[in-house]
């Protein structure tokens, strides 16, 4: 996800869309607070870690 954040930032920045760019911040926040849950031992999406 926070992949997939990046290189959406990275199109909406070079392209000029900022639809695109709102979407990778919020897809690089979002995966950032689930792999800090995922690494400080609370289940995610019910697995214990997220990758």
């Amino acid at each position: 996800m926070i992949i997939l954040g990046v290189i959406l930032l990275v199109i909406g920045l070079v392209a000029g869309i900022s639809i695109l760019w709102t979407v990778g911040i919020v897809l690089v926040a979002i995966g950032i607070v689930l792999w800090i849950l995922g690494v400080v031992g609370h289940a995610v999406g019910g697995k214990r870690h997220y990758w």
